[in-house]
């Protein structure tokens, strides 16, 4: 099964009235409202380690001199409390391939080529990255820069010798390694480009008949595609077309999304930051706590300065970010009124097992 394909598909469906941005909200809302109930796991765990961390710490020094004792007396506190230091991370692990599936899809030539100029609010192009050219495609000729890569569409129309009808959808194997610069690429001269036969999914004797295929090629850097028409050349099909130099351009719509994304961030922490505020804490753990709240949003944001992040995936990691606080603050009270439920349960059995003093 093709994820990307029918996350794009889910992805088309949310778009309301045509706004991919929208869709992007709504598939991200969609994915972390699923995940509700790991992020309650994740949080109550994160809970629980902060309570018991003073007499974790206590086992710890007491025990410091013998490891395997201190292994083992760490174990029977776990099982009394009913307790699993591992809880925290697995909603993490499972959230994982989601955000990579998502990170994936949004990055992807399908969703460029389908929605990659769309427009949403202050953002001019959802393909867009902070520096970058973004080329017209199907114009006949190519934007490009010395040292770009370039990539097939999933699917070629290929014809046949002595056949009318061509082949539809022939499937590309390995797009993105299926077309070649021959030579070195010149831009404002015409560029050649092959392909493998073996690169088309197709019986070998139809192999042999190939005379042309329509193939889309899409420059990875501009994420600029155009329909070019390969010649068969013995085993190779090969094809030519004008090019354009592209200069990089800076996007400040992009600049203004890493900004929101480094300020969603730090909300997001200041959020799990709060909920153990009233938790008994080692000096040293929350002096490195805070210093890592500072430093992680200040390394992400300067990550996405250098490696180029198309807007529509910061779009996702904003929108999730901004959910993650939400969670974060509705589970905390909730776990808050739990906490209530049972000190007030506690005291009502101490006041029915308390002795009455009778008066004399």
């Amino acid at each position: 099964m093709d994820f990307t394909t029918l996350t794009i598909d889910v992805l088309k469906m949310l778009s309301v009235a045509g706004s991919y941005g929208i869709g992007i909200i709504l598939l991200t809302v969609i994915v972390r409202a699923a995940m509700w109930p790991l992020g309650l796991t994740q949080q109550r765990s994160m809970r629980t380690m902060q309570l018991l961390q003073p007499k974790m710490k206590a086992i710890q020094e007491r025990y410091k001199s013998n490891p395997q004792i201190m292994q083992q007396k760490m174990m029977e506190f776990y099982k009394e409390h009913k307790f699993n230091p591992m809880a925290g991370c697995f909603p993490l692990l499972i959230q994982m391939p989601i955000f990579i599936l998502l990170y994936s899809t949004l990055m992807s030539p399908q969703f460029i080529q389908m929605a990659g100029d769309s427009q949403f609010l202050f953002i001019k192009r959802l393909d867009a990255t902070l520096k970058t050219s973004a080329g017209i495609s199907n114009d006949g000729v190519l934007g490009v820069s010395k040292y770009d890569t370039f990539m097939t569409g999933k699917t070629a129309k290929v014809y046949l010798k002595g056949i009318d009808e061509p082949l539809e959808n022939v499937k590309i194997e390995k797009p993105n390694k299926a077309v070649e610069v021959q030579g070195e690429l010149e831009p404002g001269k015409t560029a050649d480009f092959k392909i493998s036969l073996d690169s088309l999914n197709l019986k070998f004797s139809q192999l042999d008949q190939i005379e042309k295929a329509e193939i889309d090629v899409t420059d990875v850097q501009t994420k600029e595609s155009e329909k070019m028409t390969f010649e068969r050349k013995d085993g190779l099909l090969v094809s030519s077309i004008p090019t354009k130099e592209m200069k990089a351009s800076f996007h400040y719509d992009v600049l203004l999304l890493i900004a929101l994304f480094a300020v969603t961030m730090i909300l997001s922490q200041k959020a799990m930051m709060a909920m153990n505020k009233n938790a008994q804490q080692d000096p040293a753990q929350a002096a490195m706590q805070k210093s890592m709240n500072t430093f992680m949003p200040i390394m992400l944001t300067f990550t996405f300065v250098i490696i180029p992040i198309p807007a529509g995936v910061l779009l996702y990691l904003i929108s999730s970010n901004i959910f993650q606080v939400i969670q974060t603050v509705i589970i905390n009270k909730q776990l808050e009124a739990e906490d209530a439920r049972k000190e007030a349960k506690v005291d009502d059995i101490d006041l029915a097992n308390a002795k009455q003093i009778k008066e004399k």
